[in-house]
């Protein structure tokens, strides 16, 4: 079974969406031990970062996911919370990831959000199976996630290069939508299924 955590961060439906169409059953949960229980479990997340730390804490469910030892996905601001901190409050996130939240730098001719469809590259490991560099997906974010050791795919906005996918142990990130991605996107989350 599939866990989404279910604290009231946004984009929960598109996901679940996206796994019915691949034929997979979910539970939508905030209860620590279902998701202790579960084969996997994702993190979605749109909007602040902040909230979505806040929200996890009242629920108890920080050191839950931290403890988790099955397949994470975290998307979005579920990707970012999984990171060390963020310039978005600032905030302290849970700190898997060995990444920090940066907002886009003010750029002429560049857009903030980054908002539609950008181009993947230096794609690594299990979660990006069967993908070529240059596979478009698609984003939503003011803020990203920086390169690190944890990065497994990178995209460009104006100046910045960014972990466009991070992955540490058990834990895999998107700061893009896979839900929203197309074929491109199912294959991620078919990918994250098959780990």
């Amino acid at each position: 079974m599939i866990a989404i955590v279910d604290y009231d961060a946004g984009n929960i439906r598109s996901v679940a969406g996206a796994l019915e169409r691949l034929g997979q059953q979910y539970e939508l949960t905030a209860d620590p031990e279902r998701l202790l229980a579960a084969d996997r479990v994702i993190l979605p997340g749109v909007g602040n970062a902040a909230h979505a730390l806040e929200s996890l804490s009242q629920r108890g469910l920080c050191e839950v996911i931290r403890s988790l030892r099955r397949p994470v996905l975290g998307i979005c601001v579920g990707l970012q919370i999984l990171c060390r901190d963020s310039e978005e409050g600032p905030v302290e996130g849970l700190g898997v990831f060995d990444a920090h939240v940066r907002r886009f730098p003010d750029e002429p001719q560049i857009k903030v959000p980054h908002m539609g469809w950008n181009a993947l590259g230096n794609l690594d490991g299990k979660l990006m199976k069967g993908l070529q560099s240059g596979t478009f997906v698609y984003f939503v974010h003011s803020y990203y996630p920086s390169l690190c050791q944890d990065t497994v795919a990178t995209c460009r906005h104006g100046s910045t290069l960014f972990s466009a996918a991070l992955r540490y142990e058990n834990f895999y990130g998107t700061q893009f939508h896979p839900e929203k991605s197309g074929d491109a996107g199912s294959r991620i989350l078919q990918n994250f299924i098959d780990l």
